[in-house]
């Protein structure tokens, strides 16, 4: 039944504009996050460039974002100040990257107490609205007064804006969220100033990376005059990156489907260490594993395992570090992973979750086996399976790590021992066994992982050839076998199965055949 509403039985209440805007500014955005919900609108009106300066003068520091895009009439630039300009159950573009109607007031407030837009179409004059939080405050301004001027004490040059035929410039003043000093000479808010510009770069490279790259980038985006370069989360084309195929998952009653595409990162021994930093990302290898969700190409969550679980929550875990999975979400569905105001946070559908858990657990499993094999696993890795030195003994109570005495190297030196020696050398084993520290060589590779190195990464040229050497006798002499068949052995140990080992043992029986 429908409520039916006689005139005069209801109250129009408008809030208060000063209390509401003030109450909105605690939405929870950092600089980064609002810098990117303009970058979205810039997106939106078809931007092919969008410049952000940033110029520090103590309480007198301010930012602009300028755009190339479409720009806005009077009537759509009035509407685009409105608080709650456009309804989030309305239906919007493929392409539109907005919601909710807020983020381009919301994130700008977050950060300054005045919000100057000025826009123009083409062979138009240009428009100007202004928020301005002290004016609202004033005791003699009443309602929702949304000004017509940039400030008469702004500073902010607007000859970037003034060049472009057509475009808007979005301009903070009052940023004293971020500086909270009036004096330019205090050098200590000045370094955070220029620390947080450095985290917007960081993450506006990561937010719109695949805007921005390829030979012909739909988008550059550039900070204070130098354009970024994309930070791309998959090493999706380096030679030693695994990928599983597209997993097209439709949901009824919506045309474009999810798509999931999981990578396995290579391991730090197939990266350089230029590219092991890069790819480290904004919030290192631990921190940037799980799901990269994508709405329009556009990065909503940078890295987390969205609440999913498989006997247990899925948390972030040093051994799943290489796991990282692109999921593409079309804005259609917003509703259904309850996007939030800052479009940063997500929630998966309950109808998906089983086939995501499975999908994911598989690129969980591959990640955690070419962490352990230190990337002997994947796409170039021998399919049999490697000694190693060490296993794992999995009892009900607890892990212990053994020596295999079954390891070619290790059993060649024991058979070789009297019998009075081999029970001294076996205590000494179990010795070593017993104390591995266990707890430390965790601690040290979750906390300093680009320490640990691949077996003899630090031994001289000279160390290598004798180690190489005498393991190769020992297990000749032991198995009685020939070159061939000992060269056979060795591949097959994780230790010795690289290209150095070959070359020494090459050179090695070019000299036995001299």
């Amino acid at each position: 039944m429908v409520d039916s509403v006689g005139q005069g039985d209801f109250d129009e209440l408008a809030p208060r504009a000063a209390a509401m805007i003030e109450s909105m500014r605690a939405y929870g955005y950092t600089l980064a996050t609002a810098i990117a919900d303009l970058v979205d609108n810039s997106v939106t009106a078809g931007a092919a460039n969008v410049w952000l300066d940033a110029w520090w003068a103590g309480r007198n520091s301010w930012i602009t974002l300028t755009d190339d895009g479409h720009g806005m009439f009077e009537h759509e630039l009035r509407d685009a100040m409105r608080l709650g300009s456009r309804s989030p159950l309305e239906a919007r573009m493929p392409s539109d990257l907005g919601r909710f109607g807020l983020g381009l007031k919301t994130a700008s407030l977050s950060q300054c107490r005045r919000l100057t837009v000025i826009s123009r179409r083409s062979e138009c004059e240009r428009h100007i609205r202004r928020w301005d939080l002290d004016h609202l405050s004033r005791r003699d301004v009443h309602g929702w007064q949304l000004l017509r001027s940039v400030h008469p004490d702004s500073t902010a040059p607007l000859d970037r804006f003034d060049r472009l035929e057509c475009g808007t410039t979005v301009l903070w003043e009052d940023l004293d969220r971020l500086v909270s000093t009036a004096h330019s000479d205090d050098k200590r808010v000045q370094d955070h100033f220029l620390r947080s510009l450095q985290d917007v770069e960081q993450h506006l490279a990561m937010v719109f990376h695949r805007h921005l790259e390829g030979p012909r980038k739909r988008l550059r985006i550039f900070v204070n005059g130098n354009e970024l370069a994309p930070w791309d989360p998959f090493l999706e084309h380096h030679p030693a990156t695994t990928s599983t195929p597209e997993e097209r998952i439709e949901l009824p009653g919506h045309d474009s489907p999810i798509v999931f595409r999981g990578f396995v990162l290579p391991h730090k021994d197939r990266l350089s260490d230029a590219e092991h930093a890069a790819a480290a990302g904004p919030t290192g290898w631990s921190g940037q594993q799980g799901f990269y969700l994508y709405r329009n190409e556009r990065l909503i969550v940078p890295g987390s395992w969205l609440g999913m679980r498989g006997t247990r929550a899925w948390t972030k875990e040093e051994h799943y570090k290489l796991a990282r999975i692109r999921l593409d979400v079309p804005n259609s569905m917003d509703h259904l992973w309850h996007l939030d105001v800052k479009k940063s946070h997500a929630t998966p559908p309950p109808l998906i979750r089983e086939r995501l858990v499975g999908l994911a657990q598989n690129v969980r499993q591959s990640a955690r086996d070419v962490f352990a094999h230190r990337g002997k696993y994947g796409k170039r890795a021998a399919k049999k399976e490697y000694e190693r030195p060490w296993k794992v003994i999995r009892l009900a109570d607890r892990v212990d790590y053994r020596i295999d005495r079954d390891h070619p190297l290790v059993a060649a030196v024991l058979s070789d021992l009297p019998a009075d020696r081999r029970s001294e050398a076996e205590v000494m084993l179990r010795v070593i066994e017993e104390t591995v520290p266990v707890q430390q060589i965790w601690l040290d590779a979750a906390e300093s992982p680009q320490d640990t190195s691949a077996p003899f990464a630090h031994a001289s040229s000279q160390d290598r050839v004798a180690l190489v050497l005498t393991a190769y006798r020992a297990i000749r002499r032991n198995r009685g076998l020939d070159h061939e068949a000992t060269l056979g052995v060795l591949r097959a140990c994780e230790e010795f199965a690289d290209d150095e080992t070959e070359a020494i043992l090459a050179s090695y029986a070019e000299g036995l055949n001299r």
